[in-house]
């Protein structure tokens, strides 16, 4: 398949150097060069300097003969107007969106644009965690695989910030705070207090 990659970030160079590795003609573009550096050293897809919403940049990127796009930079409305030029304007088949913000995204899927939330990937990961009454469950993201994992919080963190006690918890980091009331505060938006009888879901880059 002819793929575009729009952002070069840690998302992006991952993506595009996994599917230049399985034999795909890949393209990325990226306003910052630099970027390309986190690109596997056996990339053989071809790079593009640009605004990634200029069509004139798109097209020198090969957008016209592409078979799919995936638009997964940082920014939420940029890869909203990417994946609306290619699918409205040069009519790629298969187009895909990375969305930070879960508020948006069934929004945007309302309007027939494909879209993918890590956020609320992760947040499904641990509903099925919790509901199937599993204390530990992995989920793929790209290369790496993340394992979730619900704890008690141990006296000795009741009291204190979920910030300062990740340190405290070897191998692992507080990905949120399931209160006594079943309310959860994820610690990325909000520096919880912790509470006795809160339980705790860390998680764990496992590879």
């Amino acid at each position: 398949m002819n793929i575009l990659v729009i952002g070069c970030g840690k998302v992006g160079s991952q993506l595009a150097s996994m599917l230049s590795e399985e034999g795909h003609d890949v393209s990325v573009i990226d306003r910052d060069a630099k970027n390309f550096e986190m690109l596997d050293d056996n990339f053989s897809g071809m790079t593009t300097v640009g605004v990634p919403i200029d069509q004139d940049v798109l097209k020198q990127a090969g957008i016209e003969s592409c078979d799919a796009v995936a638009a997964v930079s940082q920014d939420d409305n940029l890869n909203i107007m990417c994946s609306q030029l290619a699918r409205e304007i040069f009519k790629v088949p298969s187009v895909l969106a990375r969305i930070y913000d879960p508020a948006r995204e069934d929004v945007f899927s309302h309007f027939g644009l494909h879209t993918v939330c890590p956020t609320n990937l992760t947040v499904s990961a641990v509903k099925s965690a919790l509901t199937e009454n599993q204390s530990i469950r992995t989920i793929n993201f790209g290369a790496h695989t993340l394992a979730f994992n619900l704890i008690q919080v141990p006296d000795e963190l009741v009291g204190k910030r979920a910030s300062k006690a990740s340190d405290k918890i070897a191998d692992k980091d507080i990905f949120a705070v399931i209160h006594d009331n079943f309310d959860i505060s994820l610690t990325i938006k909000e520096d919880v207090i912790l509470q006795k009888n809160d339980m705790l879901i860390t998680v764990t880059i496992m590879d």
